[in-house]
């Protein structure tokens, strides 16, 4: 394939401001019409599906299913699914945000 039909790859660079050397590299082939914030997003969201399948597994046991049909193994995911639902909810109820409305305040008030 000539180089001239061959998709765009873009290096991305982390480097924190106190580090002498750069901290990660990321090769991309998203749009270059994308803004700096959503790449980043969506570079950061392995971070965050990793840590998500990490708690899975260790917390709510994701990988102790040991069946041999795939009608018990689509079970066991669904009910671990479901108890991750559940956990996410009481985190969220926990710590609720921190913005409160004030009294007068119209939550569907549109602002000019």
């Amino acid at each position: 394939m000539p180089i001239e039909d061959r998709e765009p790859v873009w290096l991305v660079i982390e480097w924190p401001l106190n580090d002498e050397q750069a901290g990660k590299f990321y090769l991309t082939t998203l749009p270059r019409r994308m803004s700096h914030k959503q790449l980043i997003r969506i570079i950061k969201e392995r971070w965050r599906t990793e840590r998500m399948y990490e708690d899975l597994k260790g917390e709510l046991g994701l990988d102790h299913f040991e069946g041999r049909s795939f009608m018990g193994w689509h079970h066991h995911v669904s009910v671990v699914l479901c108890c991750y639902a559940f956990v996410v909810a009481e985190r969220i109820g926990a710590f609720p945000p921190s913005i409160r409305r004030q009294d007068g305040d119209d939550p569907l008030e549109i602002t000019a």
